[in-house]
């Protein structure tokens, strides 16, 4: 009797694909990011404006995956695009800064979210933690983080099914939470001075009179925007997972990008309902510095605040752990799915592309786990992210432009579904992400290059494994030969 070899189960269905687009792309940022886009454009138009195009952008590029996702629904997704298009070393750099940086530092930027927030119920999370007499001190909210990462490491190392039901509670959850910030803005605290401030006449546009100036900061200003609905293609790690992917993949990339782009420009509202936009404060002040200058740029928790008081602030805390555990349950999920691949083509540690009993890529995901707890330790994880923004942006353009390199090269091959929009649709995110690239460029150069250098370092390390693999190939035909 032989024991069969674990294989990837397609457990996923339509509905657990989405929940994980959605549930990865929610997590920290929607909470957060509006005050610096506002400092940046400084109206209220400028901050709707970001989210709408951001969201559209994010539709369209999740179009356009829908295509490669249902024509190679393999282990490792948008590395397997970029490999299939382009070659090993561009589909390794893109590995690599994911494993580096992109994925892992984002594991650990919302766990330390989470554990800050959770400081508001656990002092403890709070406090120094001292090893040794006398030793090394760490803060309670490191540990915290770490805990978080371990324990949702620990959830998915069981196998697919409880990794996947974590995921779709905490994303029913916090699409629950975004529909009650939602409601309050709307219905329950809408106050006529925040109204009058950000919608009455010209103030909307703001004082920044048209100027290229202006349109460098907005691009800047989409940064933040694009990063908090990012994620969405985290599914495609997992294709091979996903029953029915041909109908599924393409339709949960489109479902749970949508509904994530809908709620965030809705929530935006609603701040814009409650709070005033550049700052100024009511005769009461209760609005405090407004939407440019929340305390700790924490815009939700001051909306709810000044909706409910002290208990809106602690309800806030609440809703953004829900968000950032059920985020960085989706991210951990599917990440290691790519280090999978990358270890089974040959250019990674080749444990990690073994799966365990339970069917998942048990070593992938501890070596996941291992570094963002490593990170959260240094606390680089926020400088690191910032870094690779435009290295990002650049393996995202090249992805959808693999849409137009596979229908070259491939085309004859099997597409059970067709980018919506081809090819005007697609272009258009390609044109965008290059402008963004470009404007970065610009206006923040000190991010872009260490982005790319963070992306090609691992080149050497790829030609060093290709090398080996000739060497190791040519010595088994000559031993072959011999025999």
């Amino acid at each position: 009797m032989t024991l069969e070899t674990p294989r990837f189960q397609p457990r996923l269905r339509l509905f657990d694909s989405a929940t994980i687009v959605a549930g990865s792309m929610i997590g920290s940022g929607i909470f957060i990011v509006s005050a610096d886009i506002v400092r940046q454009l400084q109206s209220p138009f400028g901050l709707l404006a970001v989210w709408f195009l951001s969201g559209l952008m994010t539709i369209a590029g999740a179009l356009a995956y829908g295509e490669l996702a249902a024509m190679m629904p393999r282990a490792g997704g948008q590395y397997v695009f970029i490999r299939e298009a382009y070659g090993g070393a561009p589909a390794f750099a893109y590995g690599w800064t994911m494993l580096l940086v992109i994925q892992t530092g984002t594991i650990a930027a919302v766990a330390v979210a989470f554990a800050r927030f959770g400081g508001v119920f656990w002092p403890a999370l709070g406090a120094r933690v001292w090893l040794g007499a006398g030793g090394v001190g760490l803060s309670g909210e490191r540990l915290g983080a770490i805990a978080v990462i371990a324990l949702l490491t620990a959830v998915n190392l069981r196998g697919l099914d409880l990794g996947r039901r974590v995921q779709n509670w905490f994303t029913v959850a916090k699409i629950a939470a975004l529909l009650l910030i939602i409601a309050a803005g709307y219905w329950l605290g809408p106050n006529p001075i925040a109204l009058k401030l950000n919608f009455q006449g010209n103030r909307i546009f703001g004082e920044r009179p048209m100027s290229w100036a202006l349109m460098a900061s907005f691009g800047a200003a989409m940064v933040g925007g694009l990063f908090s609905a990012d994620a969405w293609a985290g599914i495609t790690f997992a294709a091979a997972e996903v029953r029915d992917p041909d109908r599924n993949l393409p339709r949960a990339l489109g479902l749970g990008a949508g509904v994530v782009v809908i709620l965030y420009l809705l929530v935006n509202i609603a701040y814009l309902r409650v709070l005033p936009a550049n700052g100024a404060a009511d005769a009461a002040g209760i609005f405090g510095r407004g939407i440019a200058h929340a305390r700790n740029d924490r815009v939700a928790s001051a909306m709810m605040a000044a909706v409910w008081g002290a208990k809106g602030a602690a309800l806030t805390a609440v809703l953004v752990m829900v968000s950032t555990f059920g985020c960085a349950n989706g991210l951990i999920l599917t990440g290691a799915r790519v280090v999978y691949a990358m270890a089974r083509d040959g250019v990674f540690f080749p444990s990690a592309g073994e799966l365990n009993a339970d069917s998942v890529p048990a070593k992938a995901l501890i070596i996941q786990g291992g570094w963002a707890a490593l990170l959260t330790l240094s606390g680089t994880y926020s400088e690191l992210l910032d870094y690779v923004i435009f290295a990002q942006l650049l393996f995202y353009a090249l992805t959808v432009a693999g849409v137009f390199v596979m229908r070259w090269r491939a085309p004859d091959a099997r597409r059970p579904y067709r980018a919506w929009g081809y090819p005007l649709i697609p272009l258009a995110y390609i044109a965008a992400a290059v402008a963004l690239m470009a404007d970065l460029l610009i206006v923040k150069p000190a991010y872009t290059w260490p982005g790319l250098l963070i992306a090609v370092s691992g080149l050497p390390l790829y030609w060093y494994s290709m090398r080996r693999r000739r060497r190791r190939a040519a010595d088994a035909a000559r031993q072959c030969a011999s025999s």
